[in-house]
């Protein structure tokens, strides 16, 4: 299918990275998912390679491109597993926020490690105990001359164990009435040096994703200078809000990819597994299943990408957006629930890829916000 988004210069983009992970990482990210994370070379051998970050400015490091760069990184990365795609959430979910709220100074001092792989970022969001309610966070950053001082705990944070540079969602003012105004976004920079008071919990056991690192990060007094405030403070949940838009457009793209690499592998299984005497694919219950779900995905993949042309047009598209992020994600569980039955028992051992998606999928309808908040989004968008 052709997409309408993607050039010549996109293509070898897309070649010279799937050449680098056909040579550097699929020998390896089995090691990866045992390890519970990926290592740093990793991230430094696709920064090297400008596979990281390449639409930052060139006086950054970067190379000025567009959205779609972001695409290729994120689909060939999922095609190997969705353990791997910490250097896409990092590229296209945190490091804009450096982008689009960072002083000159930050830039400078952060932008160019964020392109070479050095910095491993992560956003610290979520909380125990509070879930979607983003304005009922608890880490509190006080004003203490040239410095804050920073306390709280956060969870289930990707990246957050091999992390080096944390985006911290923080209240700098417990009284403001709503409670959102009071919420400031701040660097915690540990790339060069250990940051006192800054900890990271043990790296969380997770149903799936298992080379993505998740962990608990734990504040206690953390000294951070002020100059590491992005933005203004009492601002950060606006700045939230402007970046889900991409954020969550990034899951809807990541689903499709895993949705349309199930039913490559599943297609290529019933067409080999033999059962009363013929391939499974001569069943008429196998085509009716595997034509359901090929066209679910190329409606999937249609709306998708319509939407990224309109995000790389610069049009608002939360709505649309919000409806792609649940509606694709369910999709996805759905072709993994019925791609593992017709894998039969074969579906549910380790060796086969299958039994990993299965596995992998079902956080994709909660993170980035759940489906639920996605419905509701959709339902006070068109006046309910």
């Amino acid at each position: 299918m052709s997409r309408p988004f993607l050039t010549e210069d996109h293509e070898m983009y897309r070649k010279s990275l799937r050449k680098y992970i056909e040579k550097e990482v699929l020998p390896h990210y089995e090691q990866w998912e045992e390890d519970k994370q990926v290592p740093s070379s990793f991230w430094k051998q696709l920064g090297e390679q400008g596979f990281i970050c390449p639409w930052v400015d060139e006086k950054y490091g970067g190379m000025n491109t567009d959205f779609g760069y972001s695409v290729v990184l994120a689909e060939e990365l999922e095609k190997v597993c969705t353990g791997i795609s910490g250097p896409s959430l990092h590229a296209d979910i945190i490091v804009p926020y450096i982008d689009s709220f960072g002083s000159e100074e930050q830039k400078q001092k952060w932008l160019p490690r964020c392109v070479s792989g050095e910095i491993i970022s992560s956003i610290a969001m979520t909380e125990p105990g509070t879930g979607s309610d983003l304005a009922a966070i608890k880490t509190t950053a006080v004003r203490d001359g040239d410095h804050y001082i920073i306390n709280g705990e956060k969870t289930f944070i990707s990246n957050g164990y091999t992390t080096n540079f944390v985006v911290v969602v923080c209240k700098t003012d417990t009284k403001a009435n709503p409670a959102h105004k009071g919420i400031s976004l701040i660097v915690i920079d540990a790339v060069d040096q250990d940051v006192p008071g800054f900890k990271k919990g043990k790296k969380l056991n997770k149903v799936g994703q298992n080379a993505a690192d998740t962990a608990e990060l734990i504040f206690e007094d953390v000294r951070v200078p002020v100059e590491n405030l992005l933005g203004e403070e009492g601002k950060g949940f606006y700045y939230l809000m402007e970046k889900l838009q991409q954020e969550r457009l990034m899951v809807a793209i990541g689903s499709m990819t895993a949705a349309e690499r199930m039913l490559e592998i599943t297609i290529d299984y019933v067409k080999q597994r033999k059962a009363f005497g013929k391939t499974i694919s001569q069943f008429q219950n196998t085509q009716f299943k595997i034509a359901e779900m090929a066209t679910e995905i190329e409606i999937g993949r249609t709306f998708v990408d319509n939407l990224i042309v309109k995000h790389m047009a610069g049009e608002n598209v939360v709505n649309e957006v919000s409806m792609a992020k649940w509606w694709v994600t369910d999709m996805a569980k759905k072709v993994a629930s019925n791609c593992m039955q017709l894998h039969g028992g074969y579906g549910y051992m380790e060796e086969y890829e299958i039994a990993r998606r299965y596995r992998d999928i079902p956080i994709s309808s909660i993170y980035a916000g759940t489906n639920e908040i996605m419905k509701i989004i959709i339902a006070k968008n068109i006046g309910l």
